[in-house]
């Protein structure tokens, strides 16, 4: 079945298999390739790449994949591999890019707070580098504000989903009656009427910061960005002359 994958939809499912057992043996592959903050020490050029086939748990990869298995093959026949390739990665990137704008805004006013209270930023700064000082439970943990400024420093990216969201957005778009199946729901359901709802309570996950660990405005980064792609090349396929 595997060897029946397109081929590049299988590579990309290979790639991404291929790093989360690659991170969880060797743990600094973990810290090189998470997409962290691009103005924290940690942040290293090629993490605007690396986040985006990066998985937090066995579930994660697991959903993530699936999703690429399931509407992966249809675009990349739809679009062609390019196109395909330059939806997948513009969607990692475009999650990548909302995820940490809205970190810078986060950030610039807990450093402003910070520095009001004439606390030393740059001491924070210094040991949120995690190839020196290691995760610490107990660093700032006595200030809320130090705390959290340290935490987004620290808080890496493990953005796949960005990358996976921007296909289920193209999908949706260039096939918006398809039905798809949906736990909890005992009737298939049209993806136009799934794809809104998904996006609506990411966007209010991600701002009211109800994140439960999970960068919902990564997903709706990488959903603008697919959802973008598609109308812009759904008037040139063939199919929908």
């Amino acid at each position: 079945m595997f060897n029946n994958i397109p081929p590049i939809t299988r590579n990309l499912i290979i790639i991404n298999i291929v790093v989360f057992i690659a991170a969880y043996l060797i743990p600094l592959l973990d810290l090189n390739l998470t997409g962290f903050y691009p103005f924290s020490p940690n942040f290293k050029s090629w993490q605007i790449i690396t986040h985006m086939f990066m998985h937090g748990s066995i579930m994660h990869i697991l959903f993530n994949m699936f999703t690429l298995f399931s509407f992966g093959p249809i675009l990349e026949q739809s679009l062609g591999d390019k196109k395909y390739l330059i939806l997948y990665f513009l969607s990692g990137l475009g999650a990548f890019f909302l995820f940490n704008l809205w970190n810078f805004i986060e950030i610039q006013q807990l450093i402003s707070q910070l520095e009001e209270m004439k606390v030393d930023v740059s001491e924070i700064y210094s040991k949120s580098d995690l190839r020196t000082y290691g995760y610490s439970e107990t660093i700032y943990l006595d200030q809320p504000l130090s705390r959290s400024l340290y935490e987004g420093l620290t808080g890496g990216m493990v953005g796949a989903s960005g990358a996976i969201f921007g296909v289920i957005a193209a999908f949706a778009t260039l096939y918006p009656e398809a039905k798809i199946g949906i736990m909890f729901i005992p009737i298939p359901v049209k993806v136009k009427y799934v794809l809104p709802v998904v996006v609506i309570g990411s966007v209010y996950l991600g701002l009211t910061g109800n994140v439960g660990g999970i960068a919902h405005l990564a997903h709706v980064g990488g959903a603008i960005v697919g959802f973008i792609l598609a109308k812009i090349w759904k008037k040139h396929l063939y199919r929908f002359n």
